[in-house]
């Protein structure tokens, strides 16, 4: 798990239920998914600060992160994006590093790119599996976390797809199959899948998962690009015993060439 970092951020408080209260109700989870592009707007001006104030807007209980840099270079000032988040927005996070090279000089950093995981409750424990890939193309994952959200254990799962080959990324979302079972549980998975609804990929998913925006979405959820929106290629989805309540695109959001996407669910205890 070297490629992955748990940040020692203290969870937002959150009041315990009365011992009254109706075990049976449903659990509500928000969850988002954002990439958030090495934290560099349209204009491709580095802005961290400013990608940290969108997802406090999101009010995400969750949130999976797509290109995420860890002391990877100038373009984001050599940070640990992931871990500089989760202490601005008093979050728990998940790292996984899906490239992973030697310090740029001796006795530096490694230098890492890939996801994260955000949450506002503590994370139990994570894992990171490399998809399929083809050729010289990018590494790719699947970032999971095991999250106890208001008393439920949920599984949270994040990924990256590749950007120009349709039939690598039929390759990885069916691993992603593999990985998360054809029956899973209280189990969310986002991530930008660089393909919209109608591709077979997308089809590989959703025979397994629910596309929230599908089910309670209004308008085309057009995510990408920020400056001129056209396409649905950012998603959140959920096994099919959770409900999806709401679904929206921020399309106010100005911090990356992507928009979040955030969706809220009825979890049954």
């Amino acid at each position: 798990m070297g490629a992955a970092a748990l940040a020692l951020a203290t969870s937002v408080g959150l009041a315990a239920a009365p011992a009254s209260a109706d075990q049976g109700q449903p659990v509500e989870v928000r969850v988002a998914s954002y990439n958030i592009h090495h934290g560099a707007g349209p204009d491709n001006v580095l802005d961290l600060p400013d990608v940290a104030n969108e997802i406090r807007g999101l009010r995400a209980d969750v949130i999976g992160l797509q290109e995420v840099d860890r002391h990877w270079g100038d373009r984001s000032d050599n940070l640990d994006e992931a871990a500089w988040l989760a202490d601005r927005l008093d979050m728990y996070v998940a790292y996984a590093a899906n490239l992973d090279l030697d310090p740029a000089t001796p006795g530096g950093e490694r230098r890492q790119y890939g996801t994260a995981i955000l949450s506002r409750f503590p994370i139990q424990s994570y894992t990171n599996t490399l998809l399929p890939k083809f050729g010289d193309d990018e590494q790719r994952g699947l970032l999971v976390a095991d999250i106890k959200v208001r008393g439920v254990m949920m599984r949270f799962a994040n990924t990256h797809l590749q950007h120009n080959n349709n039939l690598e990324r039929q390759a990885q979302a069916r691993r992603i199959v593999e990985v998360l079972g054809d029956s899973p549980t209280r189990t969310f998975l986002t991530g930008d899948l660089n393909a919209s609804a109608g591709a077979a990929e997308i089809q590989i998913l959703t025979d397994v998962f629910t596309d929230s925006w599908a089910a309670v979405g209004v308008g085309d959820g057009f995510t990408y690009s920020q400056e001129d929106p056209h396409n649905r290629i950012d998603f959140v989805m959920s096994s099919p015993d959770v409900q999806p309540l709401r679904a929206r695109v921020a399309t106010d959001a100005d911090g990356s060439d992507h928009l979040p996407v955030v969706a809220d669910f009825a979890v049954r205890r």
